[in-house]
């Protein structure tokens, strides 16, 4: 491995040239799925509908909107995962561990990996002091935990958007991975001297809410991923990774969720792919 020096007081240790994902593949796909929610009186940033309301009054439309992933969402995508046989990160709140832990014992149950993505939405690092950041750190893990019986390795901040002191302060904790990054195709080790952690960089081509955001149809999705995979399979490109997301209150829909079934579908049928969660890209990044 190839260490540099870089922001954020790590070390970064990139992996050898002749990295693989797991089973020697070029091509890895990682399926997510988001289970996100907001603090009492909070609500999303973006909604259904085109017209924000005037600042200080309570957008309950966008409230209702975002609840639909806990209501029914989240189990039409984890039923779509079942039908093709295929293991996802969810990505999900500390306060949707700690009101619907049920939720979380599926997720574990049916083989898929747990991570953490602040306590809630509207916690976001970015408006924290480090030792605000770092109580929200232990909150979240605490009640992830909990509720699973099982300690999330994997860190998403809301936005995947970090601070000066989060990758320190998750490796800290316990983290072997995080994903608020979108800086490179591969993971690469951050190493702190006496902690370090995977930094597992993100895609965001085939994803639901921006998609949503722009007004663009589930076509889109479908058709961004086929073209990615028919590309890359014709094509010696380097070792390359996309992660098909969807938010369990946006393609958690039937309007939406017939395209993550495609895309399932796609992955599942084709050659010479690897498919796993990304705790299993930081296990293979941390093998010995």
């Amino acid at each position: 491995m190839t260490a540099v020096s870089r922001p954020f007081g790590a070390r970064e240790i990139s992996v050898p040239p002749d990295f693989r994902w797991p089973g020697g593949q070029r091509i890895g796909i990682v399926f997510r799925v988001a289970l996100e929610s907001w603090s009492d009186g909070v609500w999303p940033g973006i909604s259904p509908m085109g017209n924000p309301l005037k600042p200080g009054y309570p957008d309950l439309n966008a409230r209702s909107w975002g609840d639909y992933g806990v209501r029914r969402g989240i189990h039409r995508a984890l039923d779509t995962l079942a039908r093709h046989d295929v293991r996802a990160t969810i990505i999900t709140n500390g306060i949707i561990a700690e009101r619907h832990p049920e939720i979380v014992r599926r997720c574990l149950a049916e083989g898929h990996e747990v991570c953490a993505h602040s306590y809630a939405m509207d916690v976001m690092p970015s408006y924290l002091t480090p030792l605000e950041e770092a109580e929200n750190i232990r909150r979240t893990t605490d009640l992830i935990e909990a509720a699973g019986g099982v300690r999330p390795l994997g860190w998403i901040s809301p936005r995947a958007t970090p601070t000066e002191h989060t990758y320190r302060l998750l490796a800290e904790a316990g983290y072997q991975w995080h994903g608020d990054t979108l800086d490179d195709d591969l993971p690469y080790l951050q190493d702190f001297g006496d902690h370090r952690i995977v930094a597992i960089p993100g895609t965001m081509e085939v994803n639901d809410l921006p998609l949503a955001n722009a007004r663009q149809p589930a076509e889109v999705y479908v058709k961004n991923f086929e073209r990615w995979l028919t590309y890359v399979q014709a094509n010696a490109l380097e070792v390359v990774k996309i992660d098909p997301t969807i938010h369990a209150h946006c393609y958690g829909r039937a309007a939406g969720i017939w395209a993550f079934d495609e895309v399932l579908a796609m992955a599942k049928q084709a050659s010479n792919v690897w498919i796993g969660t990304r705790g299993e890209i930081a296990a293979h990044v941390l093998e010995p």
